[in-house]
């Protein structure tokens, strides 16, 4: 019988062995929306370092995100708003030549992601075209248009947050928390899931990730 679900954040931490040094991992989340808070304060216990990450943008405050910043544990920041309302960590570390950063636009990076978990190796976008953005990239002209070439992300382990789970793994979302998640969940060989209630079934027509993307998750409660 398929059974997803794990006890403890704890036990399905540990169990994960694309969680190592050096690993590249999306995480979830647009603003404070969304953003797996119970699953990422787990794994800053874990000591990790050297950690590619993907998200929307580089925290806030010493909470989520920014607090695997605090730890140690990221090297390089690839995001489309790494500086935001109270993003001090960041700021704090990048300026002393502590972490890599790469920016990508918010749509490009929807789209890499996106094109990671399709099996898309690449596709070509007018966005960034003749900015410091494109240097070092692939360009072509399209019908008079011209187009920088950007390769999908693929990960090693995604970090999601979930309204609701079904045993199988069938994830729904609760409004703009839905944001990156979903497309996170497909594009990374190990998907791990902070869900706020198991329930018995999700409906068919209400699953917006199904199960085959999930690997394991918990139930953290309402927040």
């Amino acid at each position: 019988m398929i059974d997803k679900r794990v006890s403890t954040l704890a036990d399905m931490v540990a169990a994960c062995p694309d969680l190592r040094d050096g690993a590249i991992v999306l995480i979830g989340g647009f603003g404070d929306a969304g953003v797996p808070e119970k699953l990422i304060e787990t794994i800053c216990e874990l000591g990790l370092r050297n950690l590619t990450v993907v998200s929307n943008n580089a925290g806030s405050g010493d909470y989520g995100l920014a607090s695997l910043l605090k730890a140690g544990c990221v090297g390089k920041m690839v995001c489309s708003f790494p500086r935001s309302a109270g993003s001090i960590i960041f700021e704090e570390l990048y300026a002393a030549g502590k972490i890599e950063l790469e920016i990508v636009p918010q749509g490009t990076l929807a789209e890499r992601i996106r094109a990671g978990g399709a099996g898309i190796p690449a596709f070509y976008t007018a966005t960034g075209f003749g900015t410091p953005l494109a240097q070092g990239k692939e360009t072509r002209e399209f019908d008079g248009r011209h187009y920088v070439m950007e390769r999908a992300i693929r990960a090693d382990v995604a970090l999601i947050h979930a309204r609701t789970a079904d045993r199988w793994g069938n994830l729904t979302y609760p409004k703009t928390a839905r944001n990156f998640n979903p497309i996170m969940a497909m594009a990374a060989a190990t998907t791990l899931a902070e869900v706020r209630r198991f329930v018995d079934n999700v409906a068919p027509e209400e699953v917006v990730t199904p199960g085959i993307f999930v690997t394991r998750m918990v139930e953290i409660g309402e927040r």
